[in-house]
């Protein structure tokens, strides 16, 4: 008598990759990145200006005024197109193979250099500014803190930043169990909002209080050799005030898609608000604090505006709520690395212990360096150039040339390797600045361990 069907031998395998499928969908499922696709194109809105709007553009008139009205206008609003038109390039090449999504930037990475070329050309970098950040944001979540206690008890006894940064921290060991991008939506609005409005405090404050006397806008150095050295370092502060490009697939991937409609539309709208909402924040910062202020402006403006003080309190407060939103969104991404790794690699089982063990650690880890480094920021501006610079400015435009090929001298091809080559000096140049504002600092002892 024949059997009908598959023979035992086939039927064995089909059930074997059938159970392994499964398995791998069940995996999936349950990491942070893949595990929910029902999020709203706003959704994709505020997570992109959480990430973006760091508390840096408060420095961003200290920047103008090491770079000028002229070279300072250009770079940020340059900076503004660049940034934008390479995040346009992520979302499309999001779903550019049919039925594949591309939702980690290290696997876009792969698709364009190879498994293992992209795995090593992406990961690093993407790993030194998310880890990176999140350090720096434990620092200024908790010098924010710092700032809103002494404002509020001026006459209280002085409390050490490293223990408002454990404060800080605190908040975080409970957030970090919230399993997915979705699930932090609440926090990532709220995070958004309190960026706007800090920043409206900030320029707003600037206007009323107009004009300072004897305002200068000219170069405040002394040689010519230092007013080069902070231009060059200015134009990094500037340049990767828009450094959101880390987590956009990341992002993208929690929306859902089909065929007849793709993700990169809803994710399209939400990034041009994003963009919006971020030229609302970070070009009247910058120009008004300067125009108010010129080139004794602090590096940080609330300093230089340091009255009404509850106002000045409700502005440190507004940028803690923001920094507790901006690290969940960067961490998100590395606690994906660090479980896929543990649950496919290690074969670690999937679970509330093992995300409970592994987000705790990583929470742990970025404030004991924030603890010990509290300076980890001006650090980052050096080290960062390396990683900053490529994720956001040009290697979008290498993947995209790498991926569609574009014809020579095409549209496309010339403002590709435009990106590229201003990518490419401002990786190389802002380090530089950096550097000798390191040294600087190492020489006049400004940094010290565990404040």
């Amino acid at each position: 008598m024949e059997t009908q069907g598959l023979s035992p031998p086939e039927n064995y395998d089909s059930r074997q990759n059938q159970s392994e499928k499964e398995k791998e969908k069940a995996i999936d499922d349950w990491l942070p990145i893949t595990s929910s696709r029902n999020a709203k194109w706003w959704y994709s809105a505020f997570h992109n200006v959480t990430a973006m709007v760091g508390a840096g553009v408060l420095s961003l008139p200290y920047a103008m005024s090491e770079l000028g009205w002229g070279p300072g206008i250009a770079v940020m609003v340059i900076s503004w197109i660049v940034t934008l038109y390479t995040l346009w390039q992520m979302v499309e090449m999001h779903e550019m193979v049919p039925g594949k999504r591309f939702d980690r930037y290290h696997e876009l990475g792969q698709y364009a250099f190879g498994e293992k070329l992209g795995l090593y050309i992406v990961v690093p970098q993407q790993l030194i500014v998310e880890v990176g950040v999140c350090i720096v944001y434990m620092v200024t979540g908790g010098r924010s803190l710092k700032k809103f206690h002494d404002v509020v008890c001026s006459d209280c006894k002085q409390i050490k930043l490293t223990f408002f940064i454990m404060i800080f921290a605190s908040v975080h060991f409970v957030l970090s169990q919230l399993p997915n991008f979705n699930s932090i939506s609440g926090i990532s609005l709220a995070a958004a909002v309190m960026s706007f409005s800090y920043s409206t405090i900030a320029w707003v404050a600037s206007v009323d209080k107009g004009k300072q006397e004897h305002v200068e806008y000219g170069y405040k150095s002394d040689t010519q050799e230092r007013t080069v050295m902070r231009f060059l370092a200015a134009l990094g502060d500037v340049a990767f005030a828009y450094a959101g490009h880390n987590v956009v697939l990341e992002i993208q991937a929690t929306i859902p898609s089909t065929p007849e409609k793709p993700s990169k539309k809803p994710m399209w709208k939400g990034v041009i608000v994003a963009y919006i909402v971020v030229a609302l924040c970070y070009f009247p910062v910058a120009f008004v604090g300067y125009w108010a202020f010129g080139n004794g402006v602090e590096d940080n403006i609330l300093v230089s505006l340091s009255r009404p003080h509850w106002l000045i309190a409700m502005a440190n407060m507004m940028v803690v709520v923001h920094v507790i939103g901006s690290y969940q969104i960067y961490a998100m991404p590395v606690f994906d690395m660090m479980e896929t790794v543990l649950v496919k690699r290690l074969r670690f089982p999937p679970g509330l212990t093992l995300r409970l063990i592994t987000r705790s650690a990583y929470v742990a880890f970025t404030m004991f360096v924030g603890i010990t480094f509290p300076f980890f920021g001006g650090l980052l501006s050096f080290f960062g150039g390396f990683a900053f610079a490529p994720t956001t400015y040009f290697l979008p435009c290498i993947m995209w040339l790498a991926i569609y090929k574009p014809r020579r001298f095409s549209l496309s091809w010339i403002t590709n390797w435009i990106c590229i080559i201003l990518g490419v000096l401002l990786m190389i140049l802002a380090p530089i600045g950096a550097l000798r504002d390191i040294i600087g600092n190492i020489i006049d002892k400004q940094y010290k361990f565990y404040q």
